[in-house]
């Protein structure tokens, strides 16, 4: 498992679109007797290209400290569908249990212009750490 940041905030931009991500672990939601680890993360989208966008779905995928892999797809974010002209930003906070103490999470933003076109905003890999 790769060693990444646990309070660092790691960013990416794809087709104009930064996708930049801060996590942290929520101790009093956690049950560590239990191998039970609650994580939050904070996401903030921003459009800085010429062009109208939205949000369709994303695609997220998990990773464990023992390796064990989960994959999340679904329509939206939080129940919506961020639509950002030229300048314009949106925020959310999300969260994810884990069995173990520390994973890691990665994964893209399916996305579509004014125009139609269609692409994948990619979501860096960012730490869940109870040490952070």
């Amino acid at each position: 498992m790769p060693q990444l940041p646990t309070h660092t905030t790691v960013q990416t931009i794809t087709r104009g679109l930064r996708v930049s991500v801060r996590s942290q672990y929520v101790a009093a939601q956690s049950e560590p007797e239990n191998d039970y680890y609650f994580f939050a993360y904070h996401i903030q989208l921003h459009n800085e290209s010429s062009t109208h966008m939205r949000l369709v779905s994303r695609h997220w995928i998990i990773t464990d400290g023992k390796g064990k892999q989960e994959q999340v797809k679904g329509p939206g974010v939080v129940g919506e569908f961020p639509s950002l002209g030229t300048g314009e930003s949106f925020e959310y906070t999300s969260a994810c249990p884990l069995s173990t103490p520390y994973g890691v999470m990665h994964g893209s933003y399916q996305m579509v212009t004014e125009y139609g076109d269609e692409f994948d905003a990619m979501i860096a890999p960012f730490a869940l750490s109870v040490d952070g």
